[in-house]
């Protein structure tokens, strides 16, 4: 069996980056990985999906050529292009990771690892990073971060496995673009492609089961944003229940809306339900770490029940971010050496690439509203924006919340750069600023931050 000073199972944000900053701390780091480096963000999640949303708003730039004084353009969209491209900047991120883990005092570990015993793993085909086996197969160490990321859900109504049903996944592996595609599920995962193949030239429709879209962005941002989807030609139908998946000439859908049964006809089918904790086969019961389907139970330093064992990113359940499993690595590195940290992991930005992009950071006012919270709104649009006006860009809103006294405890936009405006407010309420500070900020003009200043006024 080999000591290590650190183990680390998974390779992803979570996993990986804490590697390198627990290296560079002196720690005598292992990293197993059973899959390809990166995780779902780089892989099959974030980056390839960022790749297509820059294929989509070029093409709805094109379409509106004439617009900047382009006549007469000829272009035909060929999506295995697309797809060859996206798979080049995943590879070369990827590249970049595999130099970071060859620095010294980092293992790197092929396989697939799972607990023998609280501090003890065993790796499944274990190889190098090179691809030789090993010859002891055991690891142990006192301090371990379980960062094995998450899996798609799928959904337990028939029709699942039907040719055409697809993951976020296999539509990151499509050569075609598909006349009718129905989404099930209008959070992130299934509007973001809805937004990509509306783009691409499907006739999308999205199924979801919830009253709104994106559930867990603010209500008041996405009731604005729902004439932009439908303006792009995606159909949103709210309150579906879906029943199953059929295969007659085409995939139907069969789902129930407020009471009336319904049928969607589709040539695809994205199934965007949600991904869930992965947690299968590590063995877990064997340390004693208490988990449920939801995920690996942590505390406020993302350790276990069991003591030296942590827990960070998608695998706890906490938030299903990269950036969130980056921080959350930190906080546990922090935790096990005894080293302060100033990490607030309850102020973290989220963002969807739909177009326009969609962003949030803190509290909702329906989420004050629930714990009591006494707040004030205030808001700003991107139609007077000048900067906005001179991209062609004037849909999108901001709205800023504040307690009764002005402290920001929120803040909710979409719009051009969304996830880039969002990033000034992190600060600002993580060090309890006032809307008045932030109304006295000095904004370069003209930049589309100034919407931030339009709503304080």
């Amino acid at each position: 069996m080999i000591v290590k000073d650190l183990i680390i199972i998974g390779a992803g944000p979570g996993g990986y980056e804490t590697a390198v900053k627990a290296a560079r701390r002196g720690l005598d780091t292992l990293i197993v990985e059973a899959e390809e480096l990166g995780g779902t963000c780089l892989n099959v999640g974030c980056i390839p999906t960022k790749c297509l949303c820059r294929n989509a708003e070029i093409l709805i730039d094109l379409r509106d050529s004439e617009k900047w004084g382009l006549n007469d353009l000829s272009y035909r969209f060929d999506i295995r292009r697309a797809m060859a491209r996206k798979d080049e900047v995943v590879a070369t991120l990827r590249s970049g990771i595999e130099t970071l883990l060859s620095a010294p005092g980092i293992t790197r570990v092929k396989g697939r690892a799972r607990f023998v015993e609280a501090h003890t793993v065993e790796v499944d085909d274990a190889r190098n990073a090179e691809g030789i086996p090993l010859t002891d197969n055991r690891f142990s160490a006192s301090r371990i971060i379980i960062a094995t990321g998450s899996e798609t859900k799928i959904p337990s109504f028939p029709g699942v496995r039907l040719p055409g049903v697809l993951t976020s996944t296999e539509m990151l592996r499509l050569s075609f673009v598909p006349e009718r595609l129905c989404v099930i599920g209008g959070g992130v995962i299934g509007m973001e492609f809805a937004s990509i193949f509306g783009a691409f030239g499907s006739k999308v429709t999205v199924l979801e089961y919830c009253k709104e879209m994106l559930p867990n962005f603010d209500v008041d941002l996405v009731k604005r944003m729902k004439p932009s989807f439908k303006r792009a030609g995606i159909e949103l139908v709210n309150q579906a229940a879906v029943e199953s998946i059929t295969q007659e000439e085409n995939l139907i859908v069969t789902y129930e809306c407020k009471g009336e049964k319904k049928r969607q006809e589709a040539d695809v089918v994205l199934l965007a339900v949600g991904r869930k904790a992965r947690v299968e086969g590590l063995g877990l019961e064997h340390a004693g770490i208490r988990f449920t389907p939801l995920g690996i139970a942590v505390n406020e330093h993302m350790m276990t029940n069991v003591e030296g064992v942590y827990a960070v990113g998608d695998v706890n359940g906490l938030c299903q971010l990269a950036h969130a499993a980056t921080f959350q690595g930190e906080k546990a590195l922090c935790h096990m050496l005894n080293e302060p940290s100033d990490i607030r992991l309850d102020i973290m930005p989220a963002a969807i690439f739909t177009h326009p992009e969609a962003a949030g950071v803190g509290m909702t006012e329906a989420e004050c509203k629930t714990k009591g919270i006494e707040t004030k709104s205030y808001k700003g649009f991107f139609r007077t924006n000048g900067k906005a006006l001179a991209m062609g860009e004037p849909e999108g809103m901001v709205k800023i919340v504040t307690d009764a006294e002005g402290h920001i405890l929120g803040g909710h936009l979409f719009g051009a750069h969304a996830a880039d405006i969002i990033q000034e407010l992190v600060p600002m309420i993580a060090r309890r600023a006032t809307i008045k500070e932030l109304s006295s900020t000095i904004h370069a003009h003209p930049t589309l931050g100034e919407v931030l200043l339009d709503a304080t006024s």
